[in-house]
């Protein structure tokens, strides 16, 4: 009969593991872990990318000028009067809605990837801006804001 109170020893001596072993048997079985869950995940992903929209954030250039910076966004199949332009002295946020179009009745769709929704891309900018002199123009799908720098006042001080 064994007593509770004693631990149960198996095995001999020379099966035992010395601790550098088995820390170097957990290392390894952690790793293998680490690499499954990766591979696992990135399953995952390709997975779920097919059922779900691509279109995740609007693609946008932003190039600097002297005077200001320019950020140019692709935004196909967005009407004018969906998209907003929230600015501040350091950032531009655009959202832009797309209209679930009219389903034809009766239409029985084998596929359907064009989303529908909104989708917002917010950029920190590189430097501050003035922003009551921001234009923007949207053209062929394409928006273009202008984000005129804010332009230090210099004061010239007289020498006495």
């Amino acid at each position: 009969m064994v007593d509770k109170d004693e631990p149960i020893v198996m095995g001999t001596e020379n099966e035992e593991m010395s601790e550098e072993e088995e820390k170097t048997r957990n290392e390894h079985m952690l790793s293998d872990i680490v690499n499954t869950i990766k591979e696992k995940q990135e399953e995952l992903g390709k997975s779920l990318s097919d059922y779900t929209t691509t279109f995740q954030k609007p693609l946008a250039d932003v190039m600097e000028t002297e005077n200001s910076i320019i950020v140019i966004t692709d935004l196909p199949g967005v009407k004018k009067e969906d998209i907003d332009i929230d600015i501040s002295e350091d950032s531009i946020d655009i959202t832009a809605k797309f209209e679930d179009e009219i389903d034809e009745e009766g239409a029985n769709y084998i596929k359907k990837e064009r989303s529908y929704g909104e989708t917002k891309r917010s950029i920190k900018l590189p430097t501050q801006i003035n922003v009551k002199e921001a234009t923007a123009k949207f053209n062929d799908s394409i928006l273009t804001v202008n984000l005129p720098k804010l332009m230090e006042e210099k004061h010239k001080v007289d020498i006495k």
